[in-house]
């Protein structure tokens, strides 16, 4: 009789302590909020990369912790994604997404890149990279490059000064009314402020207007601000990529498998592309000149 109670406790104890298990594993998987480890060793990172991501794109994100994502001391890659408990596993897993709380869609996507400056303001770092999840992102290079540029009021990126207000379509812009063509502004997938702009946009976000497209509004909010724009036809950034060129800095429209690729290949050979090759012509901005009259294309550049 007593071996048969102490059978009964052990099996009674051991079947609470699993339910109970199970049941705090759910509660930690459905309710919390996790913080990315931002800062590693509480160093100042160089670059602070956000890659705007859909909730639904974990393919993307993968394929780029799997390539250009590699660790790095004074870098730190963080997804943006709205909230959502699908992605908790996920982020358990990984430590490395910011949730922000706005909602999925192309015309809330500027809101939810304000709220990211809004969450990462705190975060010690001298540069913030943003780019999309189809973006391929040369780590190494962009972080070589950013040792001579400024480190305040610093805006760089492929700009274009000569675009039309979009009227209809996925772009359309119900609310700009500040002159016939957009102000320059350096293309959405990717694009480089110092800290301080940050901060800028952070603390007068309240008072900004919230236009369709981020990159467009983020140009817009800069507009009259004495400070340095760059342009660099290193950014492959513009809404189709102009080719392969080993010497890019973030090109846009990649696959997951393009991503692949040229991490492969960058692996075997020191080089992103198999063959360097030009889709399109681009252009040098021409600051002396209005805006409309900016930006022509020249075969002649490469990239």
């Amino acid at each position: 009789m007593l071996l048969h109670r102490k059978y009964l406790t052990y099996y009674f104890l051991a079947s609470f302590s699993f339910i109970l298990g199970c049941t705090l594993t759910m509660f930690i998987l459905h309710t919390v909020t996790f913080k990315p480890n931002t800062s590693p060793n509480g160093l100042r990172l160089k670059l602070l990369v956000l890659v705007i991501s859909a909730v639904k794109n974990r393919n993307r994100r993968d394929a780029i912790r799997e390539t250009w994502a590699q660790p790095k001391e004074d870098v730190k890659i963080l997804f943006v994604v709205s909230k959502d408990k699908s992605l908790n596993a996920e982020n358990l897993v990984h430590n490395d997404m910011l949730e922000v709380d706005e909602e999925e869609g192309y015309r809330l996507l500027t809101r939810k890149v304000i709220a990211s400056f809004s969450s990462v303001r705190d975060i010690n770092f001298d540069y913030l990279l943003k780019c999309d999840d189809d973006s391929f992102v040369n780590m190494p290079l962009i972080v070589n490059e950013l040792e001579h540029m400024p480190k305040k009021r610093f805006y760089w990126g492929y700009f274009d000064g000569n675009a039309h207000i979009k009227k209809r379509g996925k772009f359309k812009e119900t609310e700009w009314i500040l002159c016939d063509r957009y102000l320059p502004y350096a293309l959405g997938g990717g694009y480089v402020l110092s800290k301080d702009l940050i901060i800028y946009l952070v603390k007068n976000q309240d008072y900004l207007s919230m236009f369709a497209s981020e990159d467009i509004s983020v140009g817009a909010w800069l507009g009259p601000l004495n400070i340095t724009r760059k342009h660099d036809r290193r950014f492959d950034t513009e809404w189709y990529s102009r080719g392969c060129r080993n010497d890019y800095l973030v090109t846009h429209k990649r696959s997951p498998e393009m991503m692949r690729l040229h991490w492969s290949h960058n692996i075997q050979t020191g080089k992103i592309c198999d063959k360097e090759f030009k889709h399109i012509a681009s252009y040098e901005y021409d600051w002396s000149v209005m805006p409309s009259k900016c930006c022509v294309r020249n075969l002649s550049l490469f990239p």
